[in-house]
């Protein structure tokens, strides 16, 4: 990939490659003593060793941490634990940065700018700074030669879904493998993000409940991004607020992560909670800022028809119409018999939507287990049927769904989920949301996905 250097990969590949082979030595020691290799405590050592690895490969497996179908659920359970968070990096190497990418004299195009950053993840940090116009703007820099560390870790990812296959062999992680070294290659093009975050705002435009930051183009490179600054507050300090505002809380960020996935065909992949935060917020009405763009998923218009069809199939009880709807997806060599284990899993997240009623996301409301119990049954029914190729598509589909739904749970939130679905749905046309699409993203120099089917 363009930025990555030998010795940069081959420094990181090397330290990552140490991690994961002492974790997998430690793993067989203790499995000589008796210990099985699919125990929590390995689990719980292997959450810790990539935690400390931080970087790309921290990020990888919080992904996998988020999606209980895709890895074993012990595993998945300490996975979804990792933080991506960094350590900032110092003032020097701000300055040499911001030097690098608006020139030596990129002071001047602000009235402030502080040194220390505002926020740090994974791949960069976020400086909250001042334009001479007032504005104040939120300014994401790189880390120095993230596309190295990228394809390092990418290197590993083989590794550690090898070793997930030696646990389970339900699921075969091949499309899931690159649908991962897709998105994360994806996130290290700020300029990509910029055209993200310039689809979302015209998507939503008229919604007033949610706000889209404005991506400042001048001041902006693929290693660099300028936004508006949007002021807001995190999302579970509303947690023992009344359950009116709990409640146009979560319907506020439930229209914004699905009205553009099933009218458009695009997902906000990534509903970490610093993802978005909440501007304002009462009985009547909330407000939520959408942020960062890295992690936006394009669905071909066949994959939104399956979606539309299954929820149909499952509303009335029918096993063909079920059958083309995960034709539709992807799956392929399906037998009938596994088509009723991973029904299992889709009852499970169709369920609210399918329940005509004001409730709760989940009726157990156990926000760290969410999917949990139904991954595990699901996953040993596979173990005696064989194995399913997941579609690259469901990675960041599940994600979203199990991670805003433990947030919702979080929240206390009690909504129709059903009613809210069938207003986006109701009406559906492949056709229709194919020209949408391609309306969509061309006005912003962005490719349709191919459709094939």
């Amino acid at each position: 990939m363009s930025g990555a250097t030998l010795t940069g990969q081959m420094m990181r590949f090397a330290r990552v490659g140490a991690g994961l082979g002492g974790f997998a030595a430690g793993a067989a020691v203790a499995r000589a003593g008796g210990r099985e290799l699919a125990d929590a405590r390995n689990a719980a050592e292997l959450r810790r060793i990539l935690g400390d690895l931080k970087g790309p490969i921290m990020k990888i497996a919080q992904v996998l941490g988020n999606i209980p179908d895709a890895v074993p659920p012990q595993y998945a359970a300490e996975l979804a634990k990792l933080q991506a968070h960094a350590p900032p990096m110092g003032s020097g190497f701000v300055r040499r940065r911001m030097a690098g990418e608006l020139g030596p004299d990129w002071a001047r195009h602000f009235a402030h700018f502080p040194l220390q950053a505002a926020a740090a993840a994974s791949l960069g940090q976020v400086h909250r700074a001042r334009l001479a116009s007032g504005k104040e703007v939120a300014v994401k820099l790189q880390y120095p030669d993230m596309a190295s560390a990228v394809e390092a870790d990418l290197g590993q990812l083989d590794l550690l879904l090898a070793l997930f296959r030696r646990i389970d062999r339900s699921i075969d992680p091949s499309e899931i493998r690159d649908e991962l070294a897709a998105r994360l290659r994806e996130e290290l093009d700020y300029g990509r993000e910029a055209r993200h975050a310039a689809l979302y705002r015209a998507l939503l435009a008229d919604d007033p409940r949610v706000r889209v930051p404005k991506v400042y183009a001048a001041l902006s490179t693929p290693r660099l991004l300028t936004l508006d600054w949007l002021e807001g507050r995190h999302l579970l300090q509303f947690r023992e607020h009344p359950l009116e505002v709990r409640n146009r809380i979560a319907e506020a960020l439930f229209l914004a992560w699905y009205r553009p996935f099933y009218c458009t065909g695009v997902l906000h992949g990534d509903p970490h909670l610093g993802n978005y935060s909440v501007a304002a917020a009462d009985g009547d009405r909330a407000v939520i800022n959408l942020v960062d763009f890295g992690c936006v998923r394009i669905f071909p218009p066949r994959f939104l028809e399956g979606v539309n069809e299954l929820y149909h199939a499952i509303e009335a009880d029918d096993e063909d119409r079920a059958f083309h709807a995960f034709g539709l997806w992807g799956f392929r060599g399906l037998t009938r018999e596994t088509m009723r284990i991973l029904l299992v899993w889709a009852r499970f997240l169709y369920g609210p939507l399918l329940d005509d009623r004001v409730r709760p996301i989940d009726e157990n409301r156990r926000p760290g287990e969410y999917g949990r119990a139904i991954a595990m049954k699901v996953h040993a029914e596979l173990r005696r049927t064989g194995t399913v190729r997941i579609p690259a598509e469901f990675v960041f589909m599940d994600r979203a769904a199990i991670g805003l739904g433990g947030v919702f749970i979080q929240l206390g939130a009690e909504l129709n989920w059903s009613a809210l679905f069938r207003g986006l749905i109701d009406g559906f046309d492949r056709a229709a949301l194919a020209a949408r699409q391609r309306e969509a993203l061309e006005a912003v120099g962005l490719a349709p996905p191919a459709d094939p089917l």
